[in-house]
This record gives C-alpha cells, sequence and structure tokens, in this order.
C-alpha cells in the first residue's frame, strides 16, 4: 500500500494540506502529517492550530512513496529553510519517487533544480520563480514523478490526482462522486 507524507511547517495553508490529508484518508490510502518542528503543534496561515501525527525528526522515510508540500506562507518558507527537509526531497526524487507540491511549495522543487526540463504550475503570483520546462496554468500538472497545483482552489483537483496515480482512475472518481464534487 502507498504512503503519503505531508510536511507542515507554521504557516503553512490549511486546505492545501488538509484537503489532501482528508481525501487521501478517504480513499483509504495511508497518510501522515509530519511537523518539522520539535513539537507536534503546527500553526497554519490562518491562525489554526492542529495536532500532526509524527515529528520529522522520528521518522526514515523509509515506507514513502509520495512526500507532499502544502503551500503557504510563511509555511513554504519555513519549509525550504529547514535542510533535513531539502536533502529527503533530493533524495527521495533521486530514487524516482513522486513528489508533489502546491501553491508556492513548487518554489521549493524549482529551487532544488527538480524543476528543470519539466512541466510545472504553482500559485500565479510564483510564476516568476518557478525555473521549469514548460509553465502550464492547468489546475494541475503531472511530469513523470511529479505534480504540482496552483493553489487553495485547486486542492481537490490536486488531491484526487494524486488518488488516481496511488489507486487508480476508478478509485479517484468513486471518490469525487461520494463528495458530490463537479469537475469544471
Amino acid at each position: 500500500m502507498s504512503k503519503v507524507y505531508v510536511f507542515l511547517a507554521d504557516g503553512f495553508e490549511d486546505i492545501e494540506a488538509l484537503t489532501m490529508v482528508d481525501m487521501l484518508r478517504r480513499a483509504q490510502i495511508p497518510v501522515s502529517t509530519v511537523s518539522i518542528t520539535d513539537t507536534l503543534e503546527v500553526t497554519t496561515s490562518h491562525q489554526v492550530t492542529l495536532k500532526t501525527d509524527v515529528l520529522f525528526k522520528d521518522c526514515d522515510f523509509s515506507d514513502a512513496d509520495v512526500l507532499v508540500l502544502p503551500g503557504g506562507m510563511p509555511g513554504t518558507a519555513n519549509l525550504r529553510a529547514f535542510e533535513p527537509l531539502m536533502d529527503l526531497l533530493k533524495a527521495h526524487y533521486a530514487q524516482g519517487k513522486r513528489l508533489a507540491a502546491i501553491c508556492a511549495a513548487p518554489t521549493i522543487l524549482s529551487d532544488l533544480g527538480i524543476l528543470k526540463g519539466k512541466k510545472a504550475t504553482s500559485y500565479p503570483a510564483r510564476r516568476e520563480d518557478i525555473e521549469c520546462g514548460e509553465y502550464l496554468t492547468d489546475p494541475v500538472v503531472v511530469d513523470g514523478t511529479i505534480t504540482t497545483s496552483r493553489g487553495m482552489g485547486t486542492s481537490i483537483d490536486f488531491a484526487l490526482c494524486l488518488i488516481a496515480q496511488l489507486a487508480g482512475q476508478e478509485k479517484s472518481e468513486q471518490l469525487a462522486a461520494a463528495i458530490v464534487y463537479a469537475r469544471n
């Protein structure tokens, strides 16, 4: 069974992270929220404090299939400043495993050189911060093992795309119907 880790730092975008976690759990895909701080409690960009499942320092991530980076500010900057996570992202990518980032978080993948030669997207105001092969304005862009998305308004599409990758298109469509999601 696929295992997904969603990394949280103070200032992350609530909807982008929690939609992913909610949807993956509805699809019965194991997912853990990971605090990059020294405490399980992390505060969102809208001042909601929540308790994560695990601390970064307590995980080895060897069972990870997908590493997910939600956006938000200053959450994205806080994730980017955490070098152990940067090392993990580079190693995970080098192993041919999946990475996913939404909103401002694709800038992290760009900074690491992971988006070079790839199709990608991000929050529109972050366009100039993305070095990639081709920048698209689609809600979700998949290029090989990299999935990027635009922002809070594309969170459900982002989650459903990852579910399709991990559990199949049929499972993704069943979940979309179950939550009464009308795709545009």
